[in-house]
């Protein structure tokens, strides 16, 4: 495979490990911070507001945020960012705090002594949010716990800070109360504090109300198949869990259908897909889903995955879902060079949570030079070829995993690879001549006799029904020249001109003997490999002796008729019975003929 493969992590995100050690800046001071955090979902979010003073002589040009080993476990997403503009974290060590997990924050400009700049920065957490208790019925209201700290765990001295909770409900169990701190309708607000020390800590719990869909993608497969003839082809193999309190106690369809005790049930959630989507399938290990529905909108394409049961906590499905896009909306070239850019990662459901994602990108045969950018890192896996409908060496196949995403990681991966474009004529060509050796093999099978010893049985019935067909043929002649005869009678009738008459039916009646003939000497040869057919044809040819006679018969009572030899009384009462007689004849002719 004439494929070389390179990753480029293009985007702002956690870069690579630090091997070195950084050292806390005393200078830098905390002198206010706002923390939000959301904990409506499964999700927790956290959006921090910093505003950093440099309180020493020199220039500051960066600064460290500061996790716990479990929030650096559940850590999905962190951004840190100045007016819009994102700054680049590098995942760092201190010395004396090894337990912690730090991150440097590069500044987009250094700050000057006395100087303050603000930062926000955004994490996105994971599976810290605990079913408490771990199991109910189906009846029962979904509680869960959140553990945190009161304070923002910072390395530097906090002028003054607050810290407000989103809550889902404003049905709350418990909190925890550090004073200052308030419960109002659906969200708790604790400070604002003064003076806080670096690495402060203090628990924070809050027990309460939370039915929103807990739904985890456990594992999901996406396979984007590029085609240069057009189109770009999606599938998305996906298992789902449910990871909010299990189900305790045995499942009543009856009560769940009253909808008034299915509270953290999941009975439908929605997918979006790129509007310029088209043959989207949905489907399980059974089959197609049909309660799905589908509604295009100007700028996506949205579906309703409706599974075959109600999903509770623990309870999980497997389900895939493919769609078509046309290429020209996301692969551009010029020459030779081409780039793909698209989503590393589809909207599943609002809130969505993967654990594992697996990409797989099929390129065209004969592709080579790839070089695949993605905004955030990702782990590269070994390259394979994939075999379809007339590849040869089969098509490269780029794979790439990552852990722990959320919404926040939907966005596009850049690929870049070199395609002749000759190549573009091979599938082509493979199809003419794979049409023209068929049709070589067919014309050379039906020609050919490959047999080791001749079949004399297959050979006589072979030159049987050869005559035989030839019987059939020079009958068809004299039959017509029979036609012809009676037509002659009509006009003889009419014209009464007998030398005429004589002169035309003369010919005629040569033709009937010379095809009489040959028909006795098919039936010569037809007995020298079947006698049963050579007494049938000798049959027609008695009944056509009769038929003959009869019509010579009825010529020359018409002439005599003209001649005035013969009264027109005694014409009808001979020409009846021959009438009948070239009837019978004929009717005979027709089934030894259907027998020949």
């Amino acid at each position: 495979m004439h494929c070389h493969l390179y990753i480029v992590v293009v985007g702002v995100l956690v870069a690579s490990v630090s091997g070195t050690f950084d050292n806390i800046n005393r200078d830098i001071v905390n002198k206010k911070i706002e923390r939000k955090l959301d904990v409506s979902t499964q999700l927790v979010k956290a959006n921090t507001k910093i505003t950093l003073e440099n309180s020493g002589s020199g220039a500051v040009r960066s600064f460290l945020l500061v996790l716990t080993k479990e929030e650096q476990d559940n850590l999905a997403f962190i951004n840190a960012q100045i007016g819009g503009t994102n700054l680049k974290l590098t995942e760092s060590k201190v010395q004396e705090y090894r337990d912690l997990v730090f991150y440097k924050v590069e500044l987009k400009d250094a700050l000057q002594p006395s100087k303050t700049v603000n930062v926000e920065v955004e994490m996105v957490f994971t599976h810290l949010l605990e079913p408490y208790p771990a199991m109910i019925q189906q009846g029962e209201k979904q509680l869960v716990r959140y553990k945190g700290n009161h304070y923002v765990l910072s390395p530097y001295t906090t002028t003054t800070q607050t810290t407000t909770v989103s809550l889902s409900s404003p049905n709350i169990e418990t909190y925890s109360r550090l004073k200052p701190s308030a419960h109002t309708d659906t969200s708790v607000t604790y400070g604002p504090y003064e003076g806080v020390q670096g690495f402060s800590v203090d628990p924070m719990s809050i027990h309460y109300e939370n039915n929103a869909p807990f739904l985890t993608v456990s594992r999901l497969e996406r396979v984007v198949e590029v085609s240069h003839w057009g189109n770009i082809a999606v599938e998305e193999t996906i298992d789902v869990l449910h990871t909010g309190a299990k189900l305790k106690g045995s499942f009543s369809r009856y009560d769940f259908q009253r909808e008034h005790n299915s509270y953290s049930s999941i009975k439908s959630f929605k997918t979006v897909m790129p509007a310029s989507a088209k043959d989207v399938y949905y489907r399980d290990e059974i089959g197609n889903i049909s309660t799905s529905h589908m509604r295009v909108l100007d700028d996506a394409v949205e579906l309703d995955l409706r599974p075959r049961f109600p999903l509770f906590g623990g309870w999980k499905t497997h389900y895939k879902i493919g769609y078509n896009v046309p290429s020209y909306e996301y692969l551009y070239n010029a020459g030779d060079e081409y780039i793909l850019k698209m989503r590393i990662l589809d909207h599943v459901f609002d809130d969505v949570t993967v654990d594992e994602l697996l990409l797989k990108i099929i390129l065209p045969e004969g592709v080579r030079n790839v070089v695949i950018e993605t905004p955030y890192p990702v782990e590269q896996l070994p390259d394979s070829l994939h075999f379809t409908y007339l590849d040869t060496v089969g098509r490269p196949v780029i794979t790439v995993t990552k852990k722990n995403l959320v919404e926040s990681h939907i966005q596009d991966f850049t690929l870049h690879y070199q395609f002749p474009s000759v190549i573009m004529l091979q599938e082509p060509l493979l199809v003419v001549v794979a049409f023209f050796i068929l049709f070589i093999t067919v014309i050379l099978y039906v020609r050919l006799d490959l047999t080791l010893s001749k079949d004399d049985a297959t050979e006589a019935k072979m030159r049987v029904s050869s005559h035989c067909e030839l019987v059939h043929t020079h009958h068809d002649k004299r039959a017509r020249c029979y036609e012809k005869l009676e037509e002659e009678l009509q006009k003889l009738k009419g014209s009464k001109d007998v030398a005429q008459s004589q002169t035309s039916t003369k010919k005629l009646q040569n033709s009937i003997r010379d095809e009489t003939q040959i028909i006795n000497d098919l039936a010569s040869k037809i007995r020298l490999d079947n006698s049963e057919y050579a007494d049938r044809v000798l049959e027609l040819q008695k009944m056509d002796k009769i038929l003959r006679e009869c019509v010579t018969q009825q010529l020359v009572n018409v002439e005599k008729l003209v001649a005035g030899k013969m009264s027109k009384q005694q014409y009808m009462d001979t020409d009846g019975p021959l009438h009948k007689k070239k009837e019978e004849a004929l009717e005979k002719i027709k089934n030894l003929l259907g027998n020949i």
